[in-house]
């Protein structure tokens, strides 16, 4: 019975926290990872930078929204793959609920005013700030390690296309194996993925498996559900780079064969913007427009599946790679390059597009001494950030 009240109580703490985070995760996926590195990092101490920076590696690597696999990692990383499965339902469920409901009530709703999201935005920029510093520490403590955080700061910055991302991350990793592969670190971690490799491969095998048959069924039988879960599948199955990718390949998907218009389309896309948690659920919005709240569940279902198999797919491999000597050493390469990534992701957009004037700046840097010096809680951070977005518009 106390294993089961342990196990319970596990169970339960995953969901709390993702729920809270779900609900306070403003600021896109690079966001999104910077309040993880805050709360399982940093506060719970849940797993280590360098095993953070691993798992963050593989899911930026992976295609799909790397934010939310991060999320069921450490899930699956402290209950198991039903942690994994309540830590994506409590990240991912305000925003679905909140997005779905914008869709229902779509004409009754005034969404002109944004001031307080511009608040929000500057929270996300002190937040992804404070986990860039940390992770900078951490894992660029050498001159060679900063050299490869600035070339996949530079490359990543000037050639922003799908593929520059995981390209980096291949050159940084052969980089990382040829300079470090003799290098023996003391502080290895280990940190238990409950997952049998059986359960992974055929998790990978379902992965690829309904990327192929779901197109040959859909021209078969022309059933028009079967045609929407295989373009919210494929357009999760597809993506590297993040939410943001994603919205064009739905935009093809949807606006040209007139199963929505431009205009609701557009109109999504900014309440998207204005919710918390992974932009992926403006496929709860495209789907509650089109058939209801059961097609936005549906559609919330089929673009996250692939997302779930492939790091549910990959982790137990994960584990037994990052052991050996010389993997070890490509991922002191890798975990130096996601630096550079991050850095590059904190200029642009979310640097570029929210520190516009010297009062957004100012604003920022007390969020930042609230945050890092004062040691207030993330969640007066937000609040705190919401307000002054708000009273910002009137000066």
């Amino acid at each position: 019975m106390n294993q089961v009240q342990s196990r319970f109580k596990v169970l339960l703490e995953i969901l709390l926290i993702s729920i809270r985070l779900g609900l306070t995760s403003f600021g896109g996926p690079i966001a999104h990872l910077g309040y993880f590195h805050e709360e399982y990092v940093r506060k719970r101490k849940w797993l280590d930078e360098k095993s953070y920076a691993d798992l963050v590696a593989l899911c930026q690597f992976l295609p799909g929204p790397a934010s939310s696999q991060v999320g069921i990692g450490i899930g699956v990383i402290r209950g198991g793959v039903l942690g994994g499965i309540i830590s994506f339902i409590g990240f991912t469920l305000p925003s679905v609920v909140a997005l779905i409901l914008f869709a229902l009530l779509l004409e009754g709703l005034d969404v002109s005013d944004l001031s307080w999201i511009h608040g929000l935005k500057i929270v996300a920029v002190v937040v992804v700030a404070h986990a860039i510093l940390g992770m900078a520490e951490k894992l660029t403590p050498d001159l060679k390690r900063k050299t490869i955080a600035l070339f996949a700061l530079a490359v990543t910055l000037l050639w922003q296309t799908a593929f520059s991302q995981v390209g980096v991350i291949l050159i940084a990793g052969i980089i990382g194996f040829l300079l470090y592969r003799h290098q023996t670190e003391n502080q290895d971690t280990e940190f238990n993925f409950p997952i049998s490799r059986t359960f992974a491969m055929i998790c990978l095998i379902l992965f690829f498996g309904l990327l192929m048959i779901l197109p040959v069924f859909r021209e078969a039988t022309s059933n028009s559900w079967i045609a929407f879960f295989d373009s919210f599948y494929r357009s999760g199955s597809l993506v590297f780079g993040g939410g943001h990718v994603v919205l064009p390949l739905l935009e093809r998907e949807f606006v040209p064969s007139e199963w929505i218009s431009e205009e609701t389309f557009l109109a999504g896309y900014g309440a998207a913007q204005a919710v918390p948690g992974p932009l992926f659920t403006f496929a709860a919005y495209l789907g509650a427009v089109m058939n209801g709240w059961q097609g936005g569940l549906l559609a919330t279902f089929a673009i996250f599946l692939p997302a779930f198999l492939l790091i549910l797919g990959t982790l137990p491999f994960w584990n037994r790679l990052r052991r050996n000597p010389k993997i070890k050493g490509a991922l002191l390469g890798v975990n130096a390059a996601v630096v550079g990534i991050l850095i590059s992701a904190f200029y642009k957009p979310i640097w570029t597009s929210t520190i516009l004037k010297p009062i957004d700046f100012t604003f920022a840097a007390v969020l930042f001494s609230m945050l890092v010096y004062w040691k207030l809680p993330p969640w007066i951070i937000v609040v705190t950030g919401a307000t002054g977005g708000w009273l910002m518009s009137f000066l």
